[in-house]
């Protein structure tokens, strides 16, 4: 009996003997699950590529190379992005308000404007997908909640034509519908983990980024002033 019973309770065949509705609940959970893994190694090679390349740059930024050679190196790479871009698409503001003769403050407001632009252009590029993982993480455990919802309900109504309920009997069918919240949770808590994490990332990146832009306005503000005097 104890070996019937062992046999009947193994997961596998709890789950090719659940309910149809019960099973696409595990079948949908099973896919988000896997596409929340896809989307975490996607975030992960992108935040770590983003990274580098915002890093390269502000090195060669403060290793006082100037600011036209990094302009022109940064409009012929058609593939700039992050902090490179941001500083050409501010940099190409200044530049284009400078010929216009504005004076420094509308120059380095303009400039200004154009890189907040730009750093929210960049961080919602960089944290487009994290709307998926908090989807995941919110609604994947009351996805599985609905499959064991479900599978009790069926448990209890077979229960109704059995004259003799005994363990053997009721333990299947809660097993079988309670496999439907385990895997919703399993598809869920690596998301909102995930989600904490690169939410986490992108602030640091972003606070990175504004700061050196706060520097890039400061030094073009000195430039400003300093080129203002020697022609008066």
């Amino acid at each position: 009996m104890a070996t019937n019973l062992d046999s009947s309770m193994h997961i596998s065949d709890l789950i090719l003997q659940a309910s149809p509705v019960v099973q696409l609940v595990m079948l949908i959970l099973l896919f988000a699950s896997i596409y929340s893994w896809y989307v975490i190694a996607k975030l992960h090679m992108s935040y770590k590529k983003t990274g580098q390349a915002d890093e390269h740059f502000q090195k060669m930024f403060w290793s006082g190379a100037e600011l036209n050679t990094l302009y022109n190196n940064a409009q012929l790479n058609s593939k700039r992005h992050g902090l490179e871009d941001i500083f050409y698409q501010g940099l190409a503001e200044f530049f284009k308000l400078k010929k216009r003769k504005a004076d420094t403050t509308q120059t380095i407001d303009g400039t200004e404007r154009i890189l907040r632009v730009g750093l929210s252009r960049e961080q919602g590029h960089l944290e487009q997908s994290l709307g998926v993982l908090a989807s995941i993480g919110s609604v994947a455990p009351y996805i599985g909640l609905f499959g064991t919802v479900w599978g009790i309900m069926n448990a209890f109504i077979g229960l109704a034509a059995v004259d003799q309920v005994t363990l053997a009997t009721v333990a299947p069918g809660i097993a079988e519908a309670l496999i439907a919240t385990a895997i919703g949770l399993f598809a869920a808590i690596p998301a909102v983990l995930a989600f904490n994490h690169f939410t986490a990332k992108g602030e640091a990146i972003y606070t990175d980024r504004a700061l050196f832009t706060e520097e890039m306005v400061a030094l073009l503000q000195r430039q400003s002033v300093g080129t203002t005097q020697e022609d008066a």
